[in-house]
């Protein structure tokens, strides 16, 4: 929020609800859907996808290069070619760059993921697949995730994966776990409801291992890919397990905490 007020100040502006009031890309109107959540323009046209894509991977490049703090949205917006107004009108502040880096990491994963378990239906092996794919996508950006987590962790932010504004990346990646035990052996095997509960708890998971990752300073992240390869196998017999009717009654009480404690601590929709 300091770059983002310097910033404005350097350009006459007053402040964040300013710079986000500034008009359409290349001086045009605003788009007629308005913001999506988290300060970030709705694009409309190619050309105005194309200019927000552009402005996101400059920053991704940036914050590679020069580290997050370090970079200004004038930094991003020089480099990007685009002016400081055009840069706010789609990201109306630094921070808002994590949401769209979200948005678009969760949709590379979860394309890269399905490409790569569409050989197998082993439930177990499909799980790998899917967590090391967000690991092999993330790569490239572990050296600022540190960074990046220090505004997400904060559980009022809106940037943080738990809020309603970061649904639509959040909805992303339960659908791809959805498919990941839908496409496999084991779903037909489970009981109904423990099947439509899955797909959450199971993106719960991947949560853990992104913060694992986050704090993870050995060479290519070695030591969480060997919790991944570890953990998958374990965490598939134990869904395994639930399926046999000795199980039941611990499987009830594990869906009634996760029904009552857990899902209804994560936003079920974007904000309007």
């Amino acid at each position: 929020m300091d770059d983002l007020a310097a910033t404005n100040r350097a350009d006459g502006e007053n402040g964040t609800a300013e710079a986000s009031a500034v008009p359409g890309p290349e001086g045009g109107p605003g788009p007629d859907g308005g913001p999506l959540p988290g300060g970030r323009a709705q694009p409309k046209t190619d050309k105005s996808e194309a200019t927000r894509a552009l402005i996101l991977e400059t920053a991704m490049r940036l914050f590679q290069e020069r580290g997050y703090e370090k970079t200004t949205m004038r930094a991003i917006a020089t480099e990007a070619g685009v002016s400081v107004g055009n840069a706010y009108y789609y990201f109306s502040a630094k921070e808002f760059l994590i949401q769209g880096f979200y948005d678009r990491m969760t949709y590379d994963h979860a394309a890269d993921a399905k490409r790569r378990m569409a050989h197998t239906r082993d439930f177990s092996e499909r799980l790998q697949i899917a967590l090391t794919s967000w690991l092999d996508t993330a790569a490239p950006y572990h050296e600022f995730s540190a960074q990046f987590f220090r505004t997400a962790a904060d559980p009022t932010s809106s940037l943080s994966p738990f809020s309603n504004e970061s649904h639509p990346a959040r909805a992303t990646a339960v659908e791809l776990f959805r498919e990941v035990l839908q496409g496999s052996e084991l779903a037909p095997k489970l009981d109904a409801e423990l099947v439509d509960l899955l797909p959450d708890v199971l993106w719960l998971y991947l949560m853990i291992v992104v913060l694992y990752w986050v704090f993870d300073r050995t060479p290519d992240t070695e030591r969480t890919r060997e919790f991944v390869r570890r953990s998958t196998p374990l965490t598939a017999r134990v869904i395994n397990l639930s399926r046999y009717r000795v199980f039941r009654p611990i499987v009830r009480d594990a869906k009634g905490l996760i029904q009552d404690f857990i899902l209804p601590t994560i936003g079920k929709a974007a904000v309007k």
